[in-house]
């Protein structure tokens, strides 16, 4: 019931912006799950082709964070955002309507074109729209988002059992719908000027030695977020023998974000600095990955209910710890974010934010799966959990340096969005 009410305690602009971003990951996680299994079994394509088309998607989003975030700047987020879930809802709809390799590399296109459009001008708009309360409108944000997440994919599956059209024209549905309701009901936020040209600007975000250094901090937080749809429900499938065993990892976290997002952003806000928070949340997550890491080794259950079961405990015991690191230290992250620099490139900040961090998740990713295949070969299947362990200590302690080097802003001053 809090939550509710502190949903309604915010303007129409943030609220509006919360149910977005649940249609949002909803949308596109009961598609994208799913893809790879469609080109290559449904339509018959090749790996090498299947591969193209994933990465033009991901290449099209994470390499365009930063132009997404200048026009969100220069152009005003709210027609950012309209374009962007209008662009999706067009590129879905080309996956359910196209089947040759033309079609679908343009449909790749232009879902990540949208992803990179929409997801720094949200940002941009919420930070800006939320004024002093930013910490709970993005820790709203985040338990939105994670509910998007885990209705997605339950979602997704039910639909397969029709076909995989179907799937993506109710994703580029529910896109359309979003599009209409930001239009209708989004108000229109300030645009001003930066006084400076796009470049100029580029200039001066990369140009921010504090930024940089915190964006680059944080490599290990994404690198061990990414992990809940990696390793974690490998692991879990691992100590089971049960496919279904992922679901009850991202079951557990859900229910535990929902619970709990709000309360903790609130309490913590009041108690210690934000940087100290982001430092202690990051090294949750590393610890996360230890109670699974010291049963990796220990076989699967077949058969035995209750062998599977407790096997399964250390690993949800582990995505437990994972996700209240990420509860404690996201919503302080995005907090930051917009106090490094002037409020006018509030959306470029995002923007370049967002590209380090696909970088670190592209790199990161590749790095825990050469180590899952190195444990595999080698026996050492803790290999990849001690990855991640490191990972996170090691951003933890970067962090914890920025705090007491007082690289962080303490406040995040902006104009908030008239609504």
């Amino acid at each position: 019931m809090r939550t509710w009410r502190e949903i309604r305690g915010f303007p129409v602009a943030i609220r509006l912006l919360l149910v977005n971003q649940f249609g949002v990951n909803t949308g596109f996680y009961l598609l994208i799950p799913y893809l790879a299994v469609h080109l290559g079994e449904d339509l018959g394509l090749s790996a090498a082709v299947v591969g193209i088309v994933l990465g033009v998607r991901n290449l099209s989003q994470q390499g365009l964070f930063l132009i997404g975030g200048s026009a969100a700047d220069r152009l005003g987020a709210r027609g950012v955002i309209i374009a962007g879930c209008g662009l999706r809802a067009v590129g879905f709809g080309l996956f359910a309507l196209g089947d040759g390799p033309a079609v679908l590399l343009a449909a790749s296109v232009l879902s990540g074109l949208a992803g990179a459009l929409f997801n720094p001008a949200v940002r941009a708009y919420l930070a800006l729209a939320a004024g002093e309360r930013k910490a709970e409108a993005f820790a709203l944000f985040n338990v939105f988002a994670t509910a998007g997440a885990l209705v997605g994919p339950l979602l997704g599956s039910a639909l397969l059992l029709v076909d995989f059209r179907v799937s993506a024209l109710t994703a580029a549905g529910l896109f359309a719908v979003l599009t209409v309701a930001q239009a209708l009901v989004l108000p229109a936020d300030t645009v001003a000027p930066s006084g400076n040209s796009v470049m100029a600007d580029w200039r001066e975000v990369a140009g921010n030695r504090g930024f940089v250094a915190f964006a680059l901090a944080m490599v290990g937080m994404f690198t061990m977020e990414n992990q809940l749809y990696l390793l974690l429900p490998d692991g879990a499938r691992r100590a089971t023998g049960w496919d279904g065993a992922a679901g009850v990892v991202f079951l557990v976290g859900t229910l535990t974000n929902l619970g709990l997002q709000l309360r903790l952003t609130r309490a913590l806000k009041a108690r210690g600095s934000r940087g100290r928070w982001i430092s202690g949340g990051i090294a949750l997550m590393g610890l996360g990955f230890l109670p699974p890491m010291a049963v990796a080794g220990a076989g699967t259950a077949h058969g035995d209910p209750v062998g599977a079961a407790l096997r399964l405990l250390p690993v949800l015991g582990g995505a437990l710890l994972l996700y209240l690191g990420v509860m404690i230290a996201q919503p302080f992250v995005m907090e930051l974010i917009p106090g490094f620099g002037r409020p006018e490139l509030t959306g470029t900040y995002f923007g370049l934010f967002y590209v380090v961090s696909g970088i670190a998740a592209a790199v990161g990713n590749a790095v825990v799966g050469w180590a899952m295949d190195a444990g595999e070969h080698t026996g050492a299947r803790w290999l990849p959990w001690a990855c991640c362990l490191a990972f996170g200590l090691v951003s933890a302690a970067a962090v914890a340096r920025l705090h007491r080097l007082r690289t962080l802003p303490d406040r995040t001053p902006a104009e908030p969005v008239p609504v």
